[in-house]
């Protein structure tokens, strides 16, 4: 490998920090994010992604973090981390890929190196970066300068499943790239790399990935809707069916974040423009986007079930975050579920301990209550599954619930048998 390698991380979320970190401690490097807040956070030791502790941070002794575009210019690989969410019609929304594309054009050089990490439709890095490239910096795709592509798999809030030990999909834009790339990798990631095809097929990799989690959990949310009807316990039923070797144990839920709730239509518009109608992936999403409206409805016929009127009926609904154990509240479900709830004129309040409460409120407007402020509410709604509120002991149930109050339990956290004896009515999706 290259020692006159310098690279650049730019964009330092769940993705680009712990990148640039892990080459950090062995390239030069600079970890680049227009967000001044960010930087200077991340200087003083505090990454609110949880996702790095200050030594982890300060163990990257060649990584330098910056937030002026300008400090950049001498890296000779670029590597763009950057978000890449929908729009309010589930379109791509390609600006912050775009804006990076541009940035880094300005100070391309001669046989630099430009590999993209975000989780996009096959084809965008030659149809859509390539171009923005090409036109800002005046120089040639794959004569000048080139291209890679390695997608990310960061699993947020996941210690296990970390950078370093997940198998890394490279690809380049010709074989020399692709072979350099693989190599840059591998020399981080101690898993190994898997060098694809071609840039189109790792693009195409790593949107199937999380588009194929995202129809399975929709069976497992439709089936779940079927279960309550015919009054069957739907937890009962997959402990029975995971008894076979090839079951996947797949559960159902709420189904957000910047990954599964959002590249499936990365990929259906991919399908839309070449004519092609995406039935299951499309049919996924419907039913996973509409479980908010049904956890909502299921509360409400609980609590009347138990003689509570809902109008102004107190709910408080624990877990903003779009998963457990994660701070990220990016389109999460949880919204959906507080919007309709609110359609019943209900007296919500909501908490998340491991939420910042000022993205709360500036991202959805929501002023996070502590769960220890929580009492005589006429349901609970368990909304994510932190591992704080499996340690919850029927002591604390009483405090928050009023006595023939319901807890709603979306995640199943607890089994059947946990309040028998309590006048607390408990439904689990």
């Amino acid at each position: 490998m290259n020692k006159d390698l310098k690279i650049c991380v730019v964009g330092l979320g769940y993705v680009g920090l712990p990148l640039a970190v892990e080459f950090g401690k062995k390239y030069k490097s600079v970890g680049f994010d227009v967000n001044k807040e960010r930087i200077l956070e991340l200087k003083n030791g505090y990454d609110n992604t949880n996702e790095l502790s200050n030594k982890e941070i300060s163990d990257a002794k060649y990584l330098k973090l910056e937030f002026s575009a300008d400090k950049i210019k001498d890296s000779n690989v670029y590597i763009i981390t950057v978000p890449t969410p929908i729009d309010k019609n589930n379109n791509p929304d390609l600006t912050p890929l775009k804006n990076a594309s541009e940035c880094v054009a300005k100070f391309l050089k001669k046989e630099d190196i430009v590999i993209y990490e975000s989780t996009v439709f096959p084809g965008c890095t030659e149809e859509i970066c390539i171009p923005i490239l090409e036109k800002i910096s005046g120089l040639k795709y794959n004569e000048s300068f080139f291209c890679g592509y390695s997608p990310e798999r960061i699993n947020p809030g996941d210690s296990v499943h970390s950078l370093t030990s997940v198998i890394k999909v490279t690809s380049g834009s010709n074989n020399d790239v692709a072979d350099f790339v693989d190599e840059l990798y591998s020399s981080i990631i101690g898993a190994g790399t898997y060098k694809a095809a071609s840039i189109k097929v790792a693009e195409a990799a790593k949107v199937i990935e999380n588009t194929q989690r995202d129809v399975n959990i929709a069976l497992m949310n439709e089936l779940a809707v079927l279960f309550n009807k015919i009054e069957v316990d739907t937890n009962d039923v997959l402990d029975a069916a995971s008894t076979k070797w090839n079951f996947l144990p797949y559960k159902p839920g709420l189904v957000g974040g910047h990954c599964i709730g959002v590249d499936p239509y990365y990929l259906t518009h991919k399908a839309s423009e070449v004519g092609h109608h995406a039935e299951i992936i499309l049919a996924g999403r419907k039913i996973n986007d509409g479980m908010g409206k049904y956890v909502a409805e299921k509360t409400i016929s609980e609590i009347t079930k138990q003689g509570i009127n809902p109008i102004k009926s107190r709910i408080a609904i624990l877990g903003l975050a779009f998963k457990e154990n994660c701070p990220d509240i990016r389109n999460t479900k949880v919204i959906s579920l507080i919007d309709q709830i609110l359609k019943y004129n209900c007296r919500v309040v909501i908490s998340d301990d491991i939420v910042s409460k000022k993205l709360a409120k500036i991202k959805y407007d929501i002023d996070l209550v502590s769960t220890n402020s929580i009492s005589k509410q006429d349901a609970i709604i368990l909304a994510v599954g932190h591992d704080c509120y499996k340690n919850f002991t029927i002591k604390d149930f009483v405090r928050m619930i009023k006595p023939g109050g319901v807890l709603i339990d979306v995640k199943s956290i607890y089994n059947k048998s946990a309040f028998y004896g309590q006048d607390i009515a408990h439904w689990r999706l």
